[in-house]
């Protein structure tokens, strides 16, 4: 079983679930502020789930290329929508400065 590790937890999970309901699970959050109230609840259209990762998970999907497009993200920033993620083996993941976790 994959292993995720976020914010000082490790989480074990089914290869192939998706990071954000990985997390939730497991009572932690990916959002900042008022993000925890006002965001898209997993169906990639806010951003407010980027996260940067590090291990094994799925490659982007048009949808999430799509958001990570439009401000205040770009592809260049190196982060992935937890709620788009699916992993597929160990991983780490961190969650940056902002709303919508923008400033990593």
């Amino acid at each position: 079983m994959p292993t995720v590790s976020y914010q000082g937890e490790e989480i074990e999970c089914e290869e192939g679930a998706i990071l954000r309901d990985v997390l939730k699970e497991a009572g932690l959050s990916v959002y900042n502020g008022r993000a925890e109230q006002f965001n898209c609840r997993g169906t990639g259209s806010c951003g407010t789930c980027a996260v940067q990762v590090d291990g094994a998970v799925s490659e982007p999907g048009k949808k999430e290329k799509a958001r990570l497009w439009l401000p205040p993200h770009h592809p260049s920033h190196d982060v992935r929508l937890a709620c788009q993620t699916r992993v597929e083996g160990d991983v780490e993941v961190r969650k940056g400065r902002g709303l919508w976790g923008q400033h990593i």
